[in-house]
């Protein structure tokens, strides 16, 4: 891919072969921002998991401290929890009519279109033959990132909080969004020092040896510069 004047001048200040503080990282990001807009923060993080197999899976939830900065649509499908969904914020409260929308496309875009799906128990078999739609998505609401539960009010509020729910691709990579730009470097490096926390947390049972073996930080449209916690 063939990048613009602004990001190769940006690349020229920095050395791709070092390994920077953290705080080096972030100071350099935020003086050498290429858009306009206010870009996010991401953390990439290389782990010695075996992606291939199922027991050495790494996913999660975990709260950042101080949010993503964005604002997340969750919606709500419950035939039980309805007025809990209401009562916590949840911007929709849907029920079987909404699966309808997910088959027929309607529910990713316009007004309907939503970040997050919770699910109470009750919907999951009614959720079952849309799943091969929301999965490649990942809306699929899941058990292991606390998105089918009964918990309802708690669970909203913490995802309108800054709860994320995190994975690793088929490299054994979690990339994460930690905040943006525009926050202060301080709330910036406790994003990721508590996401990287807590990732060492959910460190799968069988993967041996050390978790962690790279970590990177760039911005949406900024230069990827290794870091060391």
């Amino acid at each position: 891919m063939k990048h613009g004047k602004k990001y190769r001048a940006v690349v020229e200040k920095f050395d791709k072969y070092k390994t920077y503080s953290l705080e080096e990282a972030i100071k350099f990001l935020k003086e050498n921002k290429i858009s306009k807009f206010d870009e996010s923060v991401e953390v990439h993080i290389r782990t010695n998991i075996d992606p291939k197999k199922t027991d050495q899976q790494l996913r999660g939830t975990t709260e950042l401290p101080h949010g993503t900065g964005k604002t997340k649509k969750v919606v709500v499908i419950t035939t039980t929890h309805a007025k809990d969904a209401k009562e916590a914020g949840a911007d929709a409260v849907v029920g079987d009519e909404f699966i309808e929308k997910i088959k027929s496309g309607k529910a990713f875009a316009g007004k309907d279109a939503f970040d997050i799906l919770v699910a109470t128990p009750e919907m999951m078999p009614k959720l079952a033959p849309v799943a091969k739609i929301l999965g490649p998505k990942g809306l699929m609401p899941n058990p292991k990132t606390e998105t089918v539960t009964t918990k309802i009010k708690e669970t909203v509020a913490a995802l309108k909080r800054g709860k994320v729910a995190f994975k690793n691709d088929n490299g054994a990579i979690v990339h994460q969004v930690v905040g943006k730009l525009s926050f202060e470097e301080a709330k910036l490096i406790e994003n990721i020092t508590s996401f990287i926390s807590s990732l060492e947390k959910f460190k799968p049972t069988k993967s041996k040896g050390k978790l962690i073996t790279g970590i990177s930080v760039s911005s949406t449209m900024g230069v990827g510069m290794k870091v060391s916690i």
